[in-house]
């Protein structure tokens, strides 16, 4: 490379700038499109249940870093520079949807359907279990970028939030590597505590609700 020819990750920080007012635009459009759709049902929550929409615009470097992630070897080819956009990642601008209980989860994912049709559905998989719905798609506020949204378990939603906090934050090098087998292995473990804790919890409400 010439002294003082661009990098494809110089390229690439210069595409995020110049997308960065669209994902900004495209996120608070979705956060408003879905609390609107969804106020029907958070008008019928009952005391103890939860539904709680957030919003996220990846930062610079992750994205950069997730575009790497998808090629052989996680490296760019210097040779072929203009073959690589930051548009092509599915959630520079995503909103997650978090619900407890879970069984919440179908009601939301029915009501944003018929708002978003023509989206793709990518489940969350994690050690080959779905862990919640995810889909992404265009918005009539910028056909440049693709939007996302995820609805799941707030108890796992949360657990994501530590989980990344922990690991994927302060150390940078384990994003896109697969953990050590008992890591992954405790991690089996809490998404099936999780689910567990939420399974009895339903059980103990619905024992305690007088029918009607």
């Amino acid at each position: 490379m010439a002294e003082g020819e661009r990098t494809v990750e110089d390229r690439l920080r210069e595409e995020y700038f110049q997308l960065l007012p669209d994902v900004r635009r495209l996120t608070g459009h979705l956060v408003s499109q879905i609390n609107y759709h969804l106020l029907p049902i958070l008008s019928s929550l009952e005391s103890y249940e939860q539904l709680v929409v957030r919003s996220r615009i990846k930062e610079c470097e992750s994205a950069v870093d997730a575009l790497r992630r998808r090629e052989e070897g996680a490296t760019f080819d210097r040779e072929r520079p203009d073959r690589y956009s930051l548009a092509n990642l599915n959630d520079l601008a995503a909103v997650r949807i978090l619900v407890f209980p879970r069984k919440r989860i179908r009601q939301v994912d029915d009501a944003l359907r018929k708002i978003f049709p023509a989206w793709t559905s990518d489940p969350v998989t994690i050690d080959e279990e779905v862990q919640g719905l995810k889909y992404h798609g265009y918005s009539r506020t910028s056909q440049r970028i693709r939007g996302e949204y995820q609805i799941v378990s707030m108890l796992v939603g949360l657990f994501w939030d530590v989980e990344h906090s922990a690991l994927y934050k302060p150390l940078p090098q384990l994003k896109g590597v697969a953990l050590p087998r008992m890591m992954r292995q405790r991690r089996r473990e809490v998404f099936h505590v999780l689910e567990a804790f939420e399974d009895e919890f339903e059980r103990m409400i619905d024992g305690a609700t007088p029918a009607h």
